[in-house]
This record gives structure tokens, C-alpha cells and sequence, in this order.
């Protein structure tokens, strides 16, 4: 496994993420468990997870998951840089959302950061990410609320996820104004079918030393090999992305063709295109089986030519950088 620095921290976090949403609703609690013991054993060191996870009635249960396989000891719990996230309820619908009981007040921060504490039966968080931006509650009582989870030493660091580039900015101003280290990394959605990260999110993390932790690095499955598992198994369901949008499906069939001339794997180039761009620490993988597991980390591994990489972006191109590609 390969390592590098999350953001401007001393912090050393492994090139792949291990994303654990589908523990539980996908992925049983033994098979979940075999799954984060694999990625330890091969040296993923940061696992991501959120209060919400297991949906629904079940929200909470895939940080008790997690929970459970600290409790197994072998220094586990010792071995993890462990990130969760707070903003989303914990009701099981949302008409049932008593009030303060989502978003990120002080009172809910308070509230959601012990509860999580318990469900993952471990006495600190250390990446404690804002699952969305909060418009309605300001930075000073935020960032009031996060000082005091790292004086209980309830919290390490603070992250950000799905934030606009001035969103990024207007925290880690905020924060600078009374000398807070501030966001330290973002977790946004980016990959070669979805690169408009590049245009704010990524320059603004990057100009302020925040990590960035793509999530969705697959695409949602249209960069796995979807058309060749299609040929495969005609009683496949197409995705409904490619069936709303033929010219989608003309660049993934595009990407498809170019990677079985290379003799490579569709999922493991969409991964180890991430490790190959600036500012990205690592992309969240989230295995259901051992087996993706194992692809995935072939991809770290990987190291795509100059003459791939710019295959892609012919395939995929991105918006280009931010001023120019909206004005001059």
C-alpha cells in the first residue's frame, strides 16, 4: 500500500479510502467484518463511514458494524484513521425529524459526535466531517462546537464533504480569523464522468491544503465495465444513467474499447486515474465482496502512461480551469 499526508497535516492515510456505506444494507455483518480485516491486512489505513449509514430505520447500524470489529481488539481500533460524519437525521423518515435533531447547530454537533461515539465503541473520531454545508447556522458557533470536541478529545481533525469551493473558502476563513486549523480535507464527487470538481471544489481545497476524497470514483458503476457485464448477462438491467443518455453510453463503450486494447480493467483504471491527478489523496472504495475489494487494490499499483491518461481525457474531458472555462 502506498501513503501519503491528508492535506496540509502531518496525518498519513493510505491511497485508497475503505467506504463502508454498504455494511449492512448490502453487506452482512461477517462478510463486512472480513472485508475491513482484508483491508488492513493490506495496509488501508483510513476507513470512512457516516452516522447516517444503514438508512432508513437502520441508520446507525453500519457504524455499530464498525463498532463491533474494534471490540474484536488485535489493535484495530489502533490501526485506523477513522472518519465519520455529522449533518443528515437519524430518524427513520424525515417527517419524523424532532427539531435540533439534524444540520449542524452546537446542540445537534453535541448530540450526533457522543452517539456516534457509542455506536462505533471507541473514544475518539478522527476525521469528524460536515455531510453537507449547514446555510442557516454560522461558522463561529461550528467551529465554537468543534473546539470543544477537541479539547474533550473527542475529535482530531475536521473535514467537509459536498461543499461548493466558496464554501471551503468562507470555513477556512472563518476559522483563520481566531487561529483554528479549519477544514482539513473534502470529500466530493468526482470522477471521469463527473469532473466538475475541477472547476472550484478541487482548486479551492487545494489552495487552502485540504485533502480531497473523491466518492463515487466508479461513476456509480459506468466506469466497472458495464456495457462488457451487459454483453455478458443480457437479463443485466441497464443503467439508468446510459439509458437516459446515449451519448454517455457512446464515451463509457469509448473508454470500454480503449482499456481492452491495453488489456486493463475498467475498475481499476477509473481508480488509479484518481491516484494519478493532483491533489487527491485517495478515492473511497466501497467493496461488498472481497473480490472488489481486491481489484481495487490492484489499482494503487497501477500506474497509467501519459499517452492513457491522455486517452481518457479525450474520452472524458473535463471542464477545463476555473475562470476560463465559464468566461475568458
Amino acid at each position: 500500500m502506498k501513503y501519503t499526508q491528508l492535506g496540509r497535516t502531518g496525518l498519513k492515510v493510505s491511497r485508497l479510502v475503505l467506504g463502508t456505506m454498504n455494511f449492512g444494507p448490502q453487506t452482512e455483518e461477517a462478510d463486512s467484518h472480513a472485508i475491513m480485516d482484508a483491508a488492513l491486512d493490506a495496509g488501508v489505513n483510513f476507513f470512512d463511514t457516516a452516522n447516517v449509514y444503514g438508512w432508513g430505520e437502520n441508520k446507525g447500524r453500519t457504524e455499530e458494524i464498525i463498532g463491533n470489529w474494534f471490540a474484536k481488539g488485535g489493535d484495530r481500533r489502533d490501526k485506523v484513521v477513522l472518519a465519520t460524519k455529522v449533518y443528515g437525521n437519524m430518524a427513520a423518515t424525515d417527517g419524523d425529524v424532532w427539531p435540533n435533531h439534524d444540520k449542524l447547530s452546537a446542540v445537534n454537533i453535541r448530540r450526533a459526535v457522543d452517539a456516534s461515539l457509542k455506536r462505533l465503541r471507541t473514544d475518539h473520531i478522527d476525521l469528524y466531517q460536515f455531510h453537507h454545508v449547514d446555510r442557516n447556522t454560522p461558522w463561529e458557533e461550528i467551529w465554537q462546537a468543534m473546539d470543544v470536541l477537541v479539547q474533550q478529545g473527542k475529535i482530531l481533525y475536521v473535514g467537509s464533504s459536498n461543499f461548493a469551493g466558496w464554501h471551503i473558502a468562507r470555513a477556512n476563513e472563518a476559522a483563520a480569523r481566531t487561529g483554528r486549523l479549519g477544514l482539513v480535507s473534502e470529500q466530493c464527487k468526482y470522477s471521469l464522468v463527473e469532473r466538475r470538481a475541477e472547476m472550484e471544489v478541487i482548486p479551492a481545497a487545494r489552495g487552502y491544503g485540504l485533502g480531497v476524497i473523491p466518492w463515487s470514483p466508479l461513476g456509480g458503476g459506468l466506469l466497472g465495465g458495464v456495457l462488457r457485464k451487459e454483453r455478458e448477462n443480457p437479463e443485466r438491467r441497464s443503467s439508468q444513467a446510459l439509458a437516459n443518455n446515449p451519448g454517455l453510453r457512446d464515451q463509457v463503450q469509448a473508454y470500454e474499447d480503449l482499456l481492452d486494447k491495453h488489456g486493463l480493467e475498467p475498475g481499476e483504471v477509473a481508480l488509479a486515474w484518481h491516484l494519478a491527478q493532483p491533489g487527491i489523496t485517495g478515492p473511497i472504495i466501497g467493496p461488498r465482496t472481497r473480490e472488489q475489494l481486491d481489484s481495487a487494490l490492484r489499482a494503487v499499483e497501477l500506474e497509467p502512461s501519459e499517452e492513457l491518461l491522455a486517452s481518457l481525457d479525450e474520452i472524458f474531458p473535463g471542464p477545463g480551469p476555473s475562470p476560463e472555462a465559464f468566461a475568458w
